[in-house]
């Protein structure tokens, strides 16, 4: 379900308690992606943002996506431990929307160089623009069906052979595609394109991604050797389609 956003000027995919499926622009506004030049504790992330928001005349309700970096992939237990902190953290910024959490999200495990804690990384927010493009970010998602956190749902869970990981990225890239439909766009407005997995096999790319992203594959993929966050969780994407990229 897309649900107005009017306070933050965009619109969001639900999905569940910790994060949305993912936001598009509202009418008149565009969303600008933002990336740390050096990774913050979460929380000290927020203060960041909460400057860079106040320093722009944009109120917090315009923040609409965040990033995260964490040490090693949780336990399913840890993971909804620390969504639990996360979402305090989010409804003391009045973002919530109703029973929402509006904001999209992707959290991944740097297999090189990882974090000493759960860090920040990158964050969107919309700003007024009439002119602007069709501008979204989904969140990112991993092979499990959507709305649960139930590692047991885990598609081919235990397996990283070359044909479960194409069933995993191909499960994954259908999702990437039906929260693009569910919020009005499509692959050929995408601009950025990230992939998640320490078990990159030959072809798995080939096979399960770039034949459903069409016109997206002149922007090119961007691999990252990183974990999704949770432990048995192999393959994660997130997309998003921006014009202006920013370094904070």
């Amino acid at each position: 379900m897309l649900i107005d956003n009017p306070r933050g000027g965009y619109r969001f995919l639900t999905g569940i308690s910790p994060f949305s499926s993912g936001v598009i622009a509202a009418a008149g506004h565009e969303i600008i992606h933002a990336t740390l030049d050096a990774y913050l504790p979460w929380r000290e992330g927020f203060e960041l943002i909460d400057a860079h928001l106040g320093g722009i005349g944009r109120e917090r309700q315009a923040l609409c996506a965040i990033e995260l970096r964490c040490p090693a992939p949780y336990s399913m237990p840890d993971f909804i431990e620390f969504n639990a902190g996360y979402i305090e953290l989010v409804r003391s910024w009045d973002l919530y929307v109703g029973d929402h959490n509006p904001m999209a999200r992707t959290n991944v495990a740097p297999e090189h160089h990882p974090p000493a804690e759960p860090v920040l990384h990158a964050f969107s927010y919309t700003v007024e623009a009439a002119d602007a493009p069709t501008t979204f970010v989904v969140s990112g998602a991993g092979e499990i069906p959507e709305a649960t956190l139930d590692d047991n749902e885990i598609i081919r869970k235990g397996e990283t052979d070359p044909e479960a990981m194409r069933e995993k990225a191909a499960f994954v890239t259908a999702t990437m595609s039906s929260r693009l439909a569910a919020m009005g766009a499509g692959w050929d407005l995408v601009t950025t394109t990230d992939v998640y997995t320490v078990f990159m096999h030959e072809g798995l790319l080939e096979d399960a991604v770039i034949g459903a992203m069409g016109a997206a594959t002149r922007h090119g993929l961007r691999w990252y050797r990183s974990r999704p966050p949770v432990i048995d969780l192999d393959y994660e994407m997130d997309v998003r389609s921006v014009r202006h990229e920013i370094a904070v």
